[in-house]
Parts: C-alpha cells; structure tokens; sequence
C-alpha cells in the first residue's frame, strides 16, 4: 500500500454507543434492514437508468444484502439496541443503494468471512472498512470509496513507551483478517528479527471492540487499527488512551463485490459521483467526522501497491 498519502481526522467524532455494545463476530445477531427512513438515504432520488444495471438476484428480492463487521465504530458498529448496524460506511452505502431504488438488509458476520460470504453468495455486497489490496482484488470486484491508512493506539502516555516504527518484542493487538494483522505487523515483526531484535508478540481477535480492550486492560502494549476507530476508541476510553505518532500506509476502502460483477461495480461508481456531486456524499462524511478521507476517484478495481 502506497504510504504518499496522509489522512488527518479531527479527535471530535460523534460516539452514538460505547464499544462494550460492538460485540459482534458471527451471523447469530439479528439483521438489520433500512430503507434509508432515518439517514441521508431518505432524501436520494432514485435513478432508473442505474436501477436498471442491477444484477438479477438483487431486482427480484427488491434488496441488497450487506455482509459486515459490526464492531468497527465510527465505520460499522451496533446501536444501542444491540441489533441495529449504523456508522459511515452503512449511511453511505444506504445512500447509494438508493440511488438504485432498493434497500439494504445488513448481516453482521466475522469479518474475515465477508469475502468468502460474497463470493459463495451468501451476500451480495461486502460493506466493512475493506482496505483494497492485491490479494482481494484477486478475490473480487472492488469499488474505491474512501480512504484511511493505519494508526498506533497506546495507553496514555505510552507507558511500555511503544514505538511504532520498531515495536519489538512487545504485545500488539490487531484484528484478525485484517490488513494490519496479515500484512504490516508481520513486516514489522521481519524488520525487528532482520535487525537482530525480538519479534513482535501478535494479539488477535475477531471483534475490534475486543482487540481494544487488550490495551485497556494492559494485556497489549498497543493496537494497529484504520485511523476513524482508532479516534473513536481514544475518544471512548475517557482519557485511558491516545494515538501514536501519525498513521500510516494510507489506501483505499472499497466495496466488495462478486469477480464478475465489474458492470454493477461500474454503477456504483456512478451512484457515487452522483452523491458527490449533489453534496450527500460530503454530508455523510462530515455527520460521522470522518470528512478527511472523502476521495473524487471513484474506481472499479483501483492500482493499488500493496
């Protein structure tokens, strides 16, 4: 992943439901469907000529359904209620579902298994923080959306004083399945032994909320996690927390969709740009504080480095 471009959020998210409420990690809570009644999505017209690029299953059933992480606030978390998914990345793809006139039934699952859920059909679309890389691309059809690079978290004032350049030998907490946990803390990990030092001790978990609390409770030393939760558990730990440095290895978030599907994918994209250009894209962003990542190039299958 290309490390060129920094993302910046501001430390004011808004925090709907403590992360103890994001305990999801399997397809046994129970779904959530909206069609956009209560969100930005209330107020998109829908377009009949990106309606009609749907792809049969999802025209007859009058509804997508979304395979996701429900533990990744401000992105994707549970409400209070326990049960209903919210965050940017539901706002926004309700919103571009709107456009095509259907609604979104949204399926909490491991997030290591969205991918597998699409491709064996399980889901139609995968909608949870994916950081576009090779190896999905391999997997599936992508759509860029936004993006977000990677961020340290560590006790308040860095007690075990971590740095992330070079945290050898100590407990770093991380999500299983993603792309801190299967790509860029085994390269730091290699960089440590490679220069002689201890590696790095992997903490893995499938529900974010619980790699979190490993900090909490001073079983990790520090997390890796994409920069909006990282702020949001900072500003969810009434001071037990802070962000390390800056993030890093910024790339793209994108929609995962079945391999063939590149047409549908194509009209998203346009669903997109049209939700940029009547300024519901930006609003959605700027509700859940995470402004900073909104990108212009929207894209099927982006080049990405990594």
């Amino acid at each position: 992943m290309s490390t060129s471009r920094t993302v910046r959020f501001g430390l004011s998210l808004a925090v709907v439901a403590a992360l103890g409420l994001s305990a999801c990690g399997s397809d046994s809570l129970s779904k959530s469907s909206s069609s956009g009644s209560s969100s930005p999505a209330a107020s998109v017209a829908v377009d009949p000529a990106l309606a009609a690029k749907l792809p049969a299953k999802i025209k007859s059933a009058g509804k997508v359904v979304v395979g996701t992480d429900a533990t990744y606030q401000p992105n994707e978390y549970l409400d209070t209620d326990g049960k209903t998914v919210i965050g940017m990345d539901v706002d926004l793809f309700n919103a571009v579902m709107a456009k095509f006139g259907v609604k979104t039934e949204w399926v909490p699952s491991d997030f290591s298994a969205i991918i597998l859920g699409v491709t064996s059909g399980k889901y139609d679309v995968g909608v949870s923080s994916f950081t576009i890389n090779k190896d999905r691309l391999g997997q599936a059809t992508m759509v860029s959306y936004f993006t977000a690079g990677t961020q340290f978290v560590v006790a308040k004032g860095n007690p075990k004083k971590v740095d992330q350049t070079m945290p050898c030998g100590l407990n770093i907490a991380v999500q299983k399945g993603t792309v801190q946990a299967d790509d860029q803390l085994p390269a730091l990990s290699k960089k440590c032994t490679d220069g002689g030092k201890p590696a790095i001790n992997p903490l893995v978990d499938a529900d974010q909320a619980k790699v979190t609390s490993m900090i909490q409770s001073g079983k990790a030393d520090a997390m890796m996690v994409d920069l909006p939760p990282a702020i949001s558990a900072v500003e969810n730990s009434s001071g037990a927390l802070e962000l390390l440095g800056h993030q890093t290895d910024s790339a793209p978030y994108g929609y995962v969709l079945p391999k063939d599907q590149a047409d549908f994918g194509q009209a998203i994209v346009d669903a997109l740009k049209a939700l940029d250009k009547d300024g519901t894209y930006k609003q959605i962003l700027t509700k859940w504080k995470t402004q900073d990542g909104a990108i212009t190039d929207f894209t099927v299958n982006p080049k990405v480095t990594g």
